[in-house]
């Protein structure tokens, strides 16, 4: 394991969806490579916590498909496939658009201030952590009203792991997500669904492309 990456989270904090954060863009920028032994006291050292939070997000890491556990070697890190990660936009840009025309349908003024807030919270931090949980936050509020629960069960389940992190992996993408989400937000002001989910559509797709591109550098 290379001994020059700063992974040191600031003020020790062991938080679980820190620490995955944390790993999984290592893993995704290719400081840790494909075949590589995670080694937990190692990581525990380099991040600055202890064992417990780097076990728990291990797992999480398993879940997500970016690592595997191996007898006698723990965790390994898995190779990430061009054809997983188109497959996983592409999937998210279908159902997480039809999520959100179901939501329109049951939207209260309430959910729609929600959004706005959401928004224009995005807009103002200038931290990348804040910006990555109201992002998460947004897209959660998008498909809230869907009346589909397997739906949105098939969305939470190919949603783990590379959306959470793109803002910090893909260059500029907080500023184009950024006017993406108001010509999204826009249209379901207007109840425009068709516009909506449209435009939901074709933001993930262009992060999928993206993201696909970074990681093939």
């Amino acid at each position: 394991m290379p001994d020059h990456i700063n992974l040191e989270i600031g003020d020790r904090e062991m938080l679980h969806n820190r620490v995955c954060s944390v790993l999984r863009q290592a893993i995704l920028k290719g400081d840790f490579k494909p075949g590589e032994r995670l080694v937990q006291t190692e990581l525990a050292s380099l991040i600055g916590v202890s064992r417990m939070p780097i076990r728990e997000a291990l797992r999480t890491l398993e879940l997500e498909g970016l690592i595997t556990m191996e007898p006698h070697k723990g965790a390994v890190v898995r190779e990430i496939k061009k054809a997983d990660i188109q497959e996983i936009y592409e999937l998210r840009s279908v159902l997480e658009a039809l999520a959100l025309k179901k939501s329109m349908e049951h939207f209260t003024q309430a959910d729609l201030k929600t959004l706005s807030e959401f928004h224009q919270s995005m807009l103002n931090t200038a931290s990348n952590e804040a910006y990555v949980e109201n992002n998460a936050k947004f897209h959660k509020v998008l498909i809230s009203r869907c009346d589909s629960s397997r739906l949105v069960s098939f969305i939470d389940t190919i949603s783990m792991g590379f959306a959470l992190d793109t803002p910090q992996i893909i260059p500029g993408q907080i500023q184009k997500s950024n006017k993406e989400h108001a010509t999204i937000l826009e249209a379901i002001e207007n109840g425009d669904a068709e516009k909506a989910s449209d435009a939901l559509a074709k933001h993930i797709q262009r992060t999928g492309e993206e993201l696909l591109a970074i990681l093939e550098k």
